[in-house]
């Protein structure tokens, strides 16, 4: 079935149908949901506790946590996403997060390390950890929802999936601040009020202990019973058409057709927007604001995916028959023109006005470039084309974080004439390009979905 087809049943029956589905699908969003709101829990504050728990300097913090969410996309594409089709997305998502919770534990450690040199290593090593073990969870939760839904549902169990992500999101974003406060209060004699930047310890380890039950949950419910039970498409090995040479296994990947290369990668300078949502965003909020501001500024970022919960499935419910190009072009163009709400004086009102605007803008596409990657997958190659698909999204994070600090430091100082309405001009200036690059080759872009869908 192509991308676009319109899906035969209605709206209501799609998801009373989705909403009664099998245990194997609500588990694999129990990890779901359970990463959403340690992952980006963890990334929201990385910058700023590599910076003042690690002795990072602002540009190298952000350097590192971009090498990080660089690192998960990376691995995908050399492979971790195909750990998945290998081992089905229930043991994938088990060994992921057993790896993923020794990686957070080393990076809470590490600042006990001793000298600099030992702090930089170990911190250094929880990155490299975390990023495989992200690498693989994220494939496989794609993964889980093709193995766990039917065509009928495929759609909006794609928006469930981003939708309860970012449900998690919201979650780990409400409780953080008042972990936050309560352990800089009782563990460091801080308040957060007056230094932004206390307590991250703590939620971190909070972070760590929902990990854990994480783990805990989906080895003990998640059973093999259950995957025989519920599993409505095994990811089977393709059948066997004699011995292949490393040409005709490369012609068979997707990066060999243009159209598609050009539509992922016409993405990545809108994607840089995402990266600066924690490479930039909590030092423009601890810089630029009053310190109350800062010591909530999980709130904040926290908006974003409580839209997303609610805005992803009704805008993916609605607009289910449009076509992805065009869901593209609209949701792009708004995340991108966003930024212009944060080129006057920094503004509380207007920071909330750019969260709200720019989440809207990615409900419109992102769950929809979920599905079309998968629908073009094969159903034994999701993990590794997705995998191929995220390419770009690692070049994005991996570039952005090389001068995200440096601007930072030049239009931002921590004391001196502060410009950021000219930081966020040049951030913005590169958003646009994507959807630009969208609307010249749309008809190109159309004539390959249409060749597909006859």
């Amino acid at each position: 079935m192509a991308a676009d087809e319109p899906k035969s049943m209605g709206l209501g029956e799609t998801l009373s149908v989705l909403l009664k589905a099998s245990r194997g699908f609500w588990l694999v969003n129990w990890v779901n949901f359970g990463d959403g709101i340690a992952y980006f829990g963890l990334l929201a504050l990385m910058t700023l506790f590599l910076e003042s728990r690690a002795g990072f300097s602002a540009s190298s913090s952000t350097i590192a946590v971009s090498v990080f969410t660089g690192l998960v996309t990376l691995f995908m594409v050399l492979g971790a996403g195909a750990l998945s089709d290998r081992l089905g997305s229930r043991r994938a998502l088990s060994v992921a997060m057993a790896v993923v919770l020794a990686g957070r534990v080393i990076l809470v450690l590490a600042p006990n390390a001793g000298g600099a040199t030992a702090v930089a290593t170990l911190a250094w090593a929880s990155i490299a950890v975390m990023g495989f073990g992200e690498g693989v969870v994220q494939p496989a939760m794609y993964a889980g929802v093709k193995e766990y839904t039917d065509a009928r549902t495929a759609t909006l169990g794609y928006a469930f999936l981003y939708s309860i992500m970012n449900l998690g999101i919201v979650a780990g974003e409400a409780v953080s601040p008042m972990v936050r406060e309560t352990w800089a209060r009782r563990m460091e004699g801080a308040d957060v009020a007056k230094q932004p930047t206390a307590g991250i310890t703590g939620a971190f380890w909070f972070f760590i202990g929902v990990t854990a039950l994480v783990l805990l949950v989906n080895f003990v419910l998640f059973t093999k019973k259950v995957e025989r039970r519920d599993r409505v498409l095994v990811p089977a090995a393709p059948a066997e058409e004699g011995p292949r040479g490393l040409w005709e296994k490369a012609k068979a990947l997707p990066i060999t057709d243009l159209r598609f290369v050009f539509f992922i990668f016409v993405l990545l300078p809108v994607r840089t927007l995402f990266a600066h949502q924690w490479l930039t965003m909590p030092h423009y909020v601890t810089r630029c604001f009053p310190a109350e501001v800062g010591a909530r500024w999980e709130w904040v970022n926290g908006l974003n995916p409580l839209i997303i919960v609610v805005a992803v499935p009704l805008l993916a419910a609605f607009t289910r028959t449009r076509r992805v190009i065009d869901m593209m072009i609209a949701g792009t163009l708004v995340s991108a023109g966003a930024t212009v709400l944060l080129m006057g004086a920094p503004s509380l009102s207007m920071l909330l006005a750019y969260v709200v605007v720019f989440s809207l803008g990615e409900a419109l596409w992102s769950s929809r470039f979920l599905e079309y990657v998968a629908d073009l997958a094969p159903a034994h190659r999701v993990g590794i084309y997705m995998g191929i698909a995220g390419l770009p999204w690692f070049v994005a994070k991996t570039i952005t974080g090389f001068y995200a600090g440096s601007l930072l430091d030049r239009f931002i100082p921590k004391q001196g004439a502060q410009a950021p309405g000219t930081l966020w001009m040049i951030h913005g200036a590169v958003g646009l390009l994507s959807p630009i690059g969208l609307l010249l080759a749309r008809r190109w872009l159309l004539s390959k979905q249409h060749a597909a869908a006859t």
